[in-house]
């Protein structure tokens, strides 16, 4: 029997999996065995958390963010064969760059992974002169060529999408400021080579209800499906306590994305679990990477927790596209 909605996409038939437990209710389950990176994973590291995976020769790769014990977040290699165990390297990513400029930044964050076309992508927040976003490309995942900052400081969530449109490379993000931004809405730009971004255009603001009241911003790339691209996001309440941050998704047009056709007015999880509320950072989820295996609609949610975890969560497509247009706000 067919589904309503499905990704388009392919097969990947060892996606790191586990069914929703019996009568549970909501549309995005956790791993029973969460977290699958602990705190102090590896020796320089405290946390590793807010980390990016994908699918590469059978097996799982991925960019992580490890918080030094000096503070600093720098990005790891690491690889997984089953998506769950995950061995990350003890020395930092070296990039690769002919231009001594590149190389001045104080801290790399929040990675994303994106394949286009043949290259892998990696987007992060990169320290120079205050947040922007950093780019390096990739094609064997042992050598990474740093390129031109995408922008301008201050900017953070950097998200590429998996293919162009319109004959464009396409990145979402959220402008920002130089500190602990209390505020934060999700833009849209193109490029024709990576390198120049333009024609930037507003996707979607802060919600009006409380979960996502003070900030948003993308998370995993997002997913094409034939409702349109499928965007896993992160919407932070302003508490008498901090904030907190929440998974919520929407529905961005196949072919103008700067377009929302359905968003969730509720979210898909919120910290509950001791790993998303007890941490560096407490009441945080932050979803950074989705894997799926697009004949059974099947999604694999990489998200961290509390700032110090790696966590995963799972979902089925169609079910969690029937949610966003059930609970959705109106455009």
């Amino acid at each position: 029997m067919s589904k309503k909605q499905t990704i388009l996409g392919n097969a990947l038939t060892n996606l790191p999996w586990e069914d929703k437990p019996a009568g549970y209710p909501e549309v995005v389950w956790r791993y029973s065995k969460n977290p699958v990176i602990d705190i102090n994973p590896i020796p320089c590291a405290q946390g590793i958390y807010n980390s990016a995976m994908v699918p590469y020769n059978g097996e799982f790769v991925g960019i992580f963010r490890a918080d030094y014990k000096s503070g600093m977040p720098h990005l790891h290699f690491g690889r997984s064969k089953d998506g769950f165990k995950i061995e990350i390297e003890h020395d930092p990513i070296k990039l690769i760059t002919d231009d001594a400029e590149l190389g001045k930044f104080y801290y790399q964050y929040d990675p994303r992974v994106c394949k286009v076309e043949d290259t892998y992508y990696i987007t992060w927040c990169n320290g120079y002169h205050g947040p922007t976003i950093g780019i390096a490309r990739t094609d064997d995942f042992k050598k990474f060529y740093q390129m031109e900052n995408a922008f301008l400081p201050f900017n953070r969530n950097g998200v590429l999408f998996p293919r162009k449109v319109n004959g464009m490379y396409l990145m979402l993000s959220r402008p920002s400021d130089d500190g602990h931004t209390p505020f934060g809405d999700i833009y849209i730009s193109e490029s024709p080579d990576m390198i120049h971004w333009g024609k930037h255009r507003f996707v979607m603001g802060r919600g009006g209800q409380w979960w996502q009241g003070t900030k948003i911003g993308a998370g995993p790339n997002p997913i094409e499906t034939t409702e349109g691209w499928l965007l896993i996001y992160h919407g932070v309440l302003n508490t008498c306590n901090g904030f907190v941050y929440n998974m919520g998704a929407a529905i961005l047009d196949i072919d103008q994305p700067w377009k929302v056709r359905y968003r969730t007015n509720r979210y898909l999880l919120a910290p509950e679990m001791p790993y998303e509320m007890i941490g560096k950072v407490p009441n945080v989820v932050f979803p950074c990477a989705a894997i799926f295996d697009a004949p059974t609609g099947r999604i694999a949610i990489y998200y961290g927790g509390a700032d110090t975890y790696t966590c995963l969560a799972f979902t089925q497509v169609d079910e969690l596209i029937d949610f966003i247009k059930k609970n959705s706000e109106v455009f």
